[in-house]
């Protein structure tokens, strides 16, 4: 690592900026991970599209569906295939604590910049917050790697501002992926802004949030590789303007993206969203493929239905 634990809430603050990615793992149609393509998709997010760092067999990468052993075979991919040119932050979210320890050891000898765990699945509903703070104050204890939390409502519940702010003390806690309503996020980000970096999964509110709170982070979904292409970077257009203080032009871009973004939304099945936004990344040229069992595929026309909003969506393609 570049840093100690002592100096990963320093190190973070000074170096964990920008957008952010949630990686897709392309799949051959045998199910094996397809690392040429993942390569390929690794060197177009950088070299075309700019992003900063990439989120790593998250659910997005369908972590879930993968063995212990690919999980760690994605975090030493993903390390040789940024080859320095971007951050990585390793999903290390599992229910089972050894797990996630024994991941997170992996993420931080393989030369990850962070990890990142989602908080766990609690079967009872009541005082959970001495738990949870047990729970990260353990996973702290066993590795020295930064750790950015995650509370989404897939837990079955969403940590509180509260809850978080007492987490964000602990040494090796860095950030935080908050999905949840603005009022939440808002109130962590004046409660423990000067410890953890907030941030939130949705593209849609990152511009207000760089102008109005102050983030430094977008920390991260699809958006930017599935709203962007090598000529039509408006997701780093509109950021970059934002951090120069720019904000009229910054809202013009964003707003301009207003129609890919309802193309994609429009075409997504609900229960689909891996498939969709692989068929999408496809046509955008990128390596997407099958997803994995039990998630379902997009039927021929689901695909037509796909293909018809690509080509309204406004987006350049060279």
């Amino acid at each position: 690592m570049k840093y100690d634990r002592k100096n990963a809430k320093a190190h973070s603050r000074a170096t964990m900026r920008g957008i952010w990615a949630a990686a897709n793992t392309p799949f051959h149609q045998d199910g094996a991970i397809d690392e040429d393509g993942f390569r390929r998709n690794v060197d177009h997010w950088i070299g075309d599209l700019a992003i900063d760092g990439l989120f790593i067999a998250g659910k997005q990468g369908e972590f879930f569906a993968m063995s212990l052993d690919e999980r760690k075979h994605l975090f030493d991919l993903s390390v040789e295939a940024t080859a320095g040119r971007a951050q990585t932050i390793m999903s290390c979210s599992d229910q089972n604590m050894d797990v996630v320890i024994e991941l997170a050891k992996h993420a931080q000898a393989c030369g990850a910049d962070y990890i990142v765990v989602h908080a766990p699945i609690l079967h009872f509903f009541k005082a959970q917050d001495e738990t949870l703070l047990r729970y990260y104050e353990t996973i702290a204890s066993k590795v020295d790697i930064g750790m950015a939390l995650w509370s989404h409502p897939d837990s079955g519940y969403l940590m509180s501002p509260a809850l978080c702010n007492r987490l964000a003390d602990i040494e090796t806690v860095v950030a935080i992926k908050y999905s949840v309503p603005r009022d939440m996020y808002k109130e962590l980000t004046a409660l423990a802004g000067d410890r953890i970096l907030v941030s939130t999964a949705s593209e849609e509110e990152w511009l207000d949030n760089v102008l109005e709170l102050g983030w430094q982070l977008y920390l991260c979904s699809s958006p930017p590789y599935t709203l962007q292409t090598k000529v039509d970077r408006r997701m780093r257009d509109y950021t970059d303007l934002a951090f120069a203080g720019k904000a009229a032009e910054a809202k013009a871009v964003s707003a301009s993206l207003q129609q890919a973004r309802d193309a994609f939304k429009r075409s997504r099945p609900a229960e689909k969203p891996h498939a969709h936004q692989k068929y999408w990344q496809e046509l955008l040229g990128q390596a997407g493929g099958p997803v994995r069992a039990p998630l379902l595929e997009l039927t021929e026309a689901e695909k037509r239905l796909t293909r018809d909003a690509f080509e309204q969506s406004g987006l350049k393609l060279g």
